[in-house]
């Protein structure tokens, strides 16, 4: 009997060790981070098909998004599925891409070399996109093979929208690490 209480005891006090951990991680995974796929070369170079990222939740808490970060956020027309994009457009500026593919933010000529190739169709950018005081503009690497702010169906993404930066790669094993910008 003595043997039986002792296994109780212990039995118990695994249930709530293990419990403690599932609420630690859902916490964690619901205000911290996140972990999320790339789906599609959109971001190619930078980030590939298949990729596992980890997204920082909390960084956005406390700043805006910068220029040229990574950041993913719910697909308007599908909110389960989670876009990843690059600033281009902060808000308050005006964005507008010409027919040889240059950026300019505000007329002036946007120095970046993140895009894989020079932009074949600017979509909506032809105009001047004037972005809200809460809108940003997103670009993918693979500028011709990315849906994008370009298209009217993803547009200009409101900051309550954007879930997290992507900062960490977990897989592939050969690419762990810290996402370089």
């Amino acid at each position: 009997m003595e043997n039986y209480k002792k296994f109780l005891r212990e039995a118990g006090s695994t249930i709530l060790t293990v419990a403690i951990i599932i609420a630690i991680t859902l916490l964690f995974m619901k205000f911290v981070a996140q972990r999320t796929d790339v789906d599609g070369e959109s971001m190619m170079y930078t980030l590939h098909d298949g990729d596992a990222l980890i997204a920082d939740k909390i960084t956005y808490r406390f700043s805006d998004p910068k220029r040229f970060d990574i950041v993913i956020f719910p697909f308007a027309g599908d909110p389960d599925s989670c876009f990843i994009k690059r600033v281009i457009g902060l808000p308050g500026e005006t964005v507008q891409i010409d027919l040889q593919g240059n950026i300019y933010i505000n007329g002036e000529l946007l120095e970046e070399n993140y895009g894989a190739e020079v932009i074949q169709d600017p979509g909506r950018a032809i105009e001047p996109v004037v972005l809200g005081e809460d809108e940003y503009f997103v670009l993918g690497d693979n500028r011709n093979y990315s849906f994008d702010s370009r298209e009217a169906a993803v547009g200009n993404i409101k900051r309550e929208d954007i879930i997290g930066k992507t900062t960490f790669r977990v897989f592939p094993f050969d690419s762990f690490g810290k996402i370089d910008k």
